[in-house]
């Protein structure tokens, strides 16, 4: 009989690259940017869709916004960190599209850890203006080394998130 592998591991070192935009833009208008540019349903609905693979995408691309992405879920953390003193609106998004996702997941399952992505709108000190950061979808996809597949379509990816993100901030 073959050896488990249950009892083996590898390490794999990668460097993500962040980026943060800054806008003269109040978070309000910002995230009503990108509300107007994202659509919206569950990971649960996503997971719970029926159907081939053909109705699949179709109650997919029903939920896309035109940056091609959906927002999954929020997390405002302004909410909670205020119980330290804190007074900054915050708000984390985890973001995607399953059409998307494939693309990298069929060359590489552990593009799954990475996919959806994720975002953090952050109000300034003084309120009046704010900030996206992110982490470039690549730069935690792709390993040195990785198939170019995988390399271009999480390429794309990074387009994509770049093109959200700007038109978002920019004034």
């Amino acid at each position: 009989m073959g050896g488990t592998i249950g009892d083996q591991r590898q390490e794999f070192s990668f460097t993500g690259k962040r980026l943060r935009h800054y806008s003269t833009l109040s978070f309000d208008e910002v995230l009503a940017r990108l509300r107007a540019r994202v659509g919206e349903i569950t990971l649960d609905k996503v997971v719970g869709l029926s159907g081939t693979r053909e109705e699949f995408e179709s109650k997919i691309q029903k939920h896309v916004g035109d940056s091609g992405f959906i927002l999954f879920a929020q997390i405002d953390h302004g909410r909670w960190i205020e119980k330290y003193g804190i007074k900054r609106r915050l708000l984390r998004w985890i973001f995607g599209n399953p059409l998307i996702a494939i693309t990298m997941l069929q060359h590489d399952y552990t593009a799954g850890l990475f996919a959806p992505i994720e975002l953090l709108l952050a109000e300034s000190d003084d309120g009046a203006s704010c900030n996206i950061t992110y982490v470039v979808p690549s730069s935690l996809i792709v390993l040195d080394g990785a198939n170019p597949e995988l390399r271009s379509a999480a390429q794309a990816l990074d387009a994509k998130a770049e093109a959200l993100v700007v038109s978002a901030v920019t004034v």
